[in-house]
This record gives C-alpha cells, sequence and structure tokens, in this order.
C-alpha cells in the first residue's frame, strides 16, 4: 500500500507535553558541528541572528515503507508536511529576520533527498550521532532499531534559546504557530 507522506490521517495520536523540553528556553546553543544539505558545516554555537531550528524524527521517502505501527505513536507522522509549511512560510520568516533549519537524525545523503524532493528553500541539518540530545538532553524514542527525535521546535537569538515548541501538534502548522510567535514577540 503506497502512503501518501504529504497527507496526515485525521486519528494520528495527539502527543501530550511531558515536560521532556522545559529546561530549553534560556539554554545556549552548544558548540555542535553538524552538516547541511548543501555539504557546509554548521556550528549552533556560531549562529547569530535569529535563528528558527524545527527538530523531526525522520521524513519518509516514497515507495519506502515507514517502521511499522509509525501513525501509532505520538508525533511521529508529519515530517513531510511540516518541512512543506516552512518552506510555504519561508519568505515570511525569512522577512522577519529568521533563518530557519531543519533538523533530523537521519543522515546527509538521505536529507539531499529530501531537500531536492521538496524544493527546500533552506538546509536540513544532519545529527545521526544524537550529539544535541547529549548536548542539551532532548527528547527522543525508539523505533525499529531506530533512536530518532521527538518533534520540536526551537527559536533561537543568536546562540540562546528563546522560545520553544513542544509537543509540536499538528506538524503542519508548525511553521504558522512560530510566525505568530514572533508577531506577538516583535
Amino acid at each position: 500500500m503506497s502512503i501518501n507522506l504529504n497527507h496526515l490521517p485525521s486519528d494520528l495520536p495527539i502527543p501530550i507535553d511531558d515536560g521532556a523540553a522545559a529546561h530549553l528556553e534560556g539554554t545556549a546553543l552548544p558548540d555542535v558541528n553538524l552538516s547541511t544539505t548543501d555539504g557546509v558545516t554548521v556550528n549552533l554555537a556560531t549562529l547569530t541572528g535569529r535563528h528558527v531550528i524545527y527538530i523531526y524524527p525522520m521524513t519518509g521517502q516514497p515507495g519506502i515503507p515507514l517502521p511499522d505501527g509509525w501513525d501509532g505513536i505520538p508525533g511521529a507522522r508529519g515530517c513531510t508536511p511540516q518541512s512543506c509549511a516552512f518552506r510555504d512560510h519561508y519568505a515570511e520568516l525569512a522577512a522577519s529576520g529568521t533563518a530557519v533549519y531543519g533538523l533530523s537524525a537521519q543522515t546527509t545523503a538521505y536529507q539531499q533527498e529530501v531537500h531536492a524532493r521538496l524544493h527546500l528553500p533552506f538546509q536540513l541539518l544532519s545529527d545521526e550521532r544524537l550529539s544535541l540530545k547529549s548536548a542539551l538532553q532532548l527528547p527522543t524514542f525508539s523505533v525499529s532499531g531506530m533512536e530518532l527525535y521527538r518533534r520540536l521546535t526551537l527559536v533561537a537569538e543568536g546562540r540562546r534559546i528563546t522560545k520553544i515548541f513542544y509537543p509540536v501538534f499538528p506538524p503542519d502548522r508548525s511553521a504558522e504557530q512560530v510566525l505568530e510567535w514572533l508577531r506577538k514577540d516583535a
């Protein structure tokens, strides 16, 4: 059976706030180097200006089945719609002086396919070693032998995290929720 990765099923379980990201607001981005889909390495501690980093479990690829039980894991499904939402609102975010990155534990090669297929105007960061999990104590979950990040979105001013969105639901509204907060914070 073919799955439409752009469509969110109406019966997705809603993730609950388990407090796993409550400690992040006010924290400094760590000295962590991450590869981008354009072949550059980004050190989060050297970022300047305002950035949105949306962290997602994994994007599916057409024709490749999702892990067993994926749709039943609260917050797992919706990485493609979330990325597309940030793509579709990218110009508004850029106009507000906000840069965007997506981040997952997937390899750069895997993310390059997604970046090209979805025509993303921003880079995806690969954290296949889960460096941010260690440095920031980010929440993860395990499925099919993989450890993946739980979906969350952070806003950073320079190196300091100023806002956390966790849990993120529905994922296809994540970019709109960030924009609404930025407008109120302006």
